[in-house]
C-alpha cells in the first residue's frame, strides 16, 4: 500500500465528513418545523438602565477551575513541575553523555548534537502544545529517544559490569540511594559490592568547603568505591603507609606492613589518577597542581572509631606520587608496660617520667615508634593534676585534657617559637615533637633547667650518638649535662606468628656470629620455610605486629661530670656499661631467645 493511496483515502474521508455535515444542516433547514405548543410568555423583568449587567463568574484557565483562589492562573501546576523536572534531568543526562561518550570514544560529537537538537525540539514543541497530554508525549519523546539510542550503542562497547539501565545497574543504584538514607536492602555481599565496605571517608574542612561538602564532592566521583576498598583493605592488613606510584600504564600500590613494603594490586592509570584526585579533594589540596609537593589530611569512621590519615604528594616525571600515612589510635600503646620492655626498664622510665623537671629524649630513625613511646609516657602522668602541653607536627593522636598545638610552617610557626610561647603558659610537662635545630634544642634544655619536664625526640642511631648530636647542634655541654635525665634509643622488629612459626637448631657459627654461648641455646624460631596451608593469622607473611627493642641511658652524676668536663665517646660508653645499660643488640637477642622474633629480623633492624 503506497503513501499516495493512503493520502487519497484520508482526503476522501475528510470530504465525506464535510459533505455529511452540510447535508445534515440543509436537511435541518428544509424540514418543516414540528407542531409545538407555545408556552405562556414569562413576565417581563424590569432593569434599571444605569445598573451594571450581572457578573458572569471568574475566568479560569489552569490547574483547578473549581478553586476560586486560582482564578486567572494560566499555568498547570503538574505540567509545569514535570517540565522543570524533565529539563533538569535532560541537562544532567546531556553532561553525562558528553563525558561518557568522550571517555568511551562513542561518536561524542554526533551524540551531543542529537541530544541537544532532540531536547530543544521536544521542549519547544511542548510549550506550543494546546494540551498537557500532547506536551507530555512531546517532552518525553525528546528526552527518552536519544537517551535510549545512546545507551544501546554504548552498552555494546563495555563489559556487563559497566552497562547502564540494566536490571543489575538499576538494582545497584536503588541499593546505593536507599543506603544513603539508612534503608538497607539486599544481602551484605550485594550492599558491599555496590556501596562499598563499611567505612566512611570524611574530608578535611578547608577554605570554601566543610567536611561534609568535600565528602559529598567525591561520593559521586569515578573511583570512589575503589578508594574506600583501598583504605579499608589497608586498615585490615595493619598497614601504616600506602604508597601510590605512577607508572607508564598503571598506578602501582605498595603497603608498608610492620615496617616492610609489600606490593598490592595495581590500578590502571585513569583509575589511579582518579583515586589521587579523590584523596586530594578529601585532604583540601589543589587538584590542578601536580608538580609542587602538597600535604594534607582527612579522616574516616570505621567500626565505631575514627582513624586519621596524613597525605603527601610529590610530582614526578611520569605523574604524581601519593603517600598516605594511617594513624589508627585504636592500635597505639596505652602505657609503658604495653611496649614490650623489660620490667626493670619500665620501672626506670616510670621514675624518670614522674621527675619534677628534666628532659627525656627518645632517639631512632623515622618509623621507630618514638612518638608512640612519648604518648605512652604521657599516659603515666595525671593530666588533671598537671598542665600538659604538646607541640607536634602534626598532632598524631588526640589526648583528653591535654593542650595540643600543631605546627604550621607555612604560617611561620616553628617548634622554637611555639616552645618559647608555651613556656609562658605555666606548663608542668612539655612535649616537643622533634628537636630539629639548635634553637629548639637550647630552649628545651633551658626549660628543663627551669622547673619543667620536657619530652622530645631526636634522630640519632643510639643513645650515645644522641648526646653528641645535641652537642653538634651547639648546645653547651654544661647546659646539656644539667638538663638531660635519660635518653631512650629504640627500633621496631616484627613478631613471629605464633600459629605458623617453626623451631630449628641454630648452628655454632650462627651463635658465634651473634655472640651467644652454644651451651645455653637449644632452639630458635623462624617463619616456615615451606607452607602446606594458608595461615589466616598472618596472611602467609610469617610475622604479626611489631615490638620495640630499646636501649636506655640514664644520666647519673658521674655521667654529668663526663659530659660537662670532657665529652668523650669511649669514656661515656664505658660508664654507661658500668651502670648496667644493655645495647639494643643485646635486648634484641633476648627477644630471639624467647622466640618472639627471628635472628634474621633482628639482624635486619639492629646492627
Amino acid at each position: 500500500m503506497s503513501y499516495r493511496f493512503l493520502l487519497s483515502c484520508v482526503v476522501a474521508l475528510v470530504i465525506a465528513w464535510i459533505a455529511s455535515g452540510e447535508t445534515h444542516v440543509s436537511a435541518q433547514q428544509s424540514a418543516p418545523a414540528p407542531a409545538v405548543s407555545t408556552p405562556a410568555p414569562a413576565p417581563a423583568v424590569v432593569r434599571d438602565a444605569n445598573a451594571y449587567p450581572p457578573y458572569p463568574g471568574p475566568f479560569y484557565r489552569g490547574s483547578n477551575p473549581k478553586d476560586p483562589r486560582l482564578a486567572g492562573f494560566y499555568l498547570h501546576t503538574g505540567a509545569f513541575l514535570y517540565f522543570i523536572g524533565l529539563f533538569l534531568l535532560w541537562t544532567w543526562t546531556a553532561g553525562w553523555i558528553d563525558g561518557d561518550a568522550n571517555s568511551l570514544k562513542v561518536r561524542p560529537d554526533m551524540w551531543n548534537s542529537v541530544v541537544l537538537l532532540a531536547g530543544v525540539v521536544g521542549f519547544v514543541g511542548a510549550l506550543c502544545s494546546p494540551s498537557f497530554g500532547i506536551a507530555f508525549v512531546v517532552m518525553t519523546i525528546g528526552y527518552a529517544v536519544p537517551m535510549g539510542l545512546y545507551v544501546v550503542e554504548r552498552n555494546k562497547r563495555v563489559p556487563d559490569s559497566g552497562k547502564v539501565l540494566t536490571r543489575r545497574h538499576i538494582r545497584a543504584v536503588t541499593i546505593r540511594l536507599l543506603s544513603r538514607i539508612g534503608v538497607q536492602i539486599g544481602s551484605r555481599e550485594q550492599r558491599e559490592s555496590v556501596v562499598g565496605p563499611p567505612i566512611k571517608l570524611i574530608g578535611k574542612s578547608g577554605k570554601g568547603a566543610g567536611e561534609m561538602d568535600r565528602s559529598r564532592q567525591v561520593e559521586s566521583s569515578k573511583g570512589y568505591l575503589a578508594a574506600k576498598e583501598l583504605i579499608y583493605d589497608a586498615i585490615l592488613r595493619r598497614t601504616t603507609d600506602v604508597h601510590m606510584e605512577p607508572k607508564e600504564d598503571e598506578m602501582s600500590v605498595r603497603l608498608r606492613i610492620d615496617g616492610v613494603m609489600y606490593p598490592a594490586e595495581a590500578f590502571d592509570r585513569p583509575m589511579g589518577d582518579a583515586l589521587v584526585n579523590i584523596f586530594k579533594v578529601l585532604s583540601s589540596m589543589d587538584i590542578t597542581e601536580r608538580r609542587k609537593p602538597q600535604d594534607g589530611s582527612f579522616r574516616a569512621e570505621m567500626e565505631g572509631r575514627q582513624i586519621d590519615f596524613r597525605v603527601a604528594t610529590q610530582g614526578l616525571q611520569g605523574g604524581e606520587k601519593m603517600v598516605i600515612r594511617i594513624l589508627d589510635k585504636g592500635s597505639s600503646a596505652k602505657t609503658l608496660s604495653d611496649l614490650g620492655m623489660r620490667k626493670q626498664m619500665v620501672e626506670q622510665l616510670q621514675e624518670i617520667v614522674h621527675q619534677p623537671h628534666g628532659m627525656m629524649i627518645t632517639c631512632g630513625p623515622t618509623g621507630a615508634g618514638k612518638s608512640t613511646t612519648l604518648y605512652a609516657a604521657l599516659q603515666e602522668i595525671d593530666a588533671y593534676e598537671n598542665n600538659i602541653i604538646t607541640i607536634e607536627d602534626p598532632v598524631e593522636y588526640k589526648m583528653a585534657n591535654v593542650t595540643q598545638i600543631e605546627i604550621n610552617s607555612k604560617a611561620g610557626q616553628t617548634f622554637a617559637g611555639s616552645l618559647r610561647s608555651v613556656l609562658r603558659q605555666d606548663p608542668d610537662i612539655v612535649m616537643v615533637g622533634e628537636i630539629r635545630d639548635g634553637e629548639t634544642a637550647k630552649i628545651a634544655c633551658q626549660a628543663a633547667n627551669t622547673g619543667h619536664m620536657v619530652f622530645s625526640t631526636l634522630h640519632a642511631n643510639d643513645t650515645i650518638a644522641a648526646l653528641f648530636r645535641l652537642i653538634d647542634l651547639e648546645v653547651e655541654p654544661f647546659l646539656l649535662s644539667s638538663s638531660v635525665s635519660a635518653i631512650l634509643g629504640q627500633r621496631l622488629v616484627r613478631k613471629l606468628c605464633n600459629d605458623c612459626k617453626e623451631a630449628y637448631k641454630p648452628t655454632a657459627d650462627m651463635l658465634q656470629k651473634i655472640g651467644l654461648p652454644g651451651d645455653k641455646v637449644d632452639k630458635f624460631y623462624r617463619p616456615p620455610a615451606t607452607r602446606e596451608a594458608t595461615c589466616p593469622t598472618c596472611n602467609d607473611l610469617g610475622y604479626v605486629g611489631r615490638i620495640g627493642v630499646y636501649e636506655l641511658l640514664v644520666i647519673t652524676d658521674r655521667l654529668r661530670d663526663l659530659i660537662r668536663d670532657n665529652p668523650n665517646l669511649t669514656a661515656i660508653k664505658a660508664e654507661a656499661r658500668k651502670n648496667g645499660m644493655l645495647y639494643m643488640k643485646e635486648e634484641g637477642l633476648r627477644l630471639v631467645v624467647k622466640g618472639i622474633t627471628s635472628v634474621d629480623e633482628m639482624m635486619r633492624v639492629v646492627k
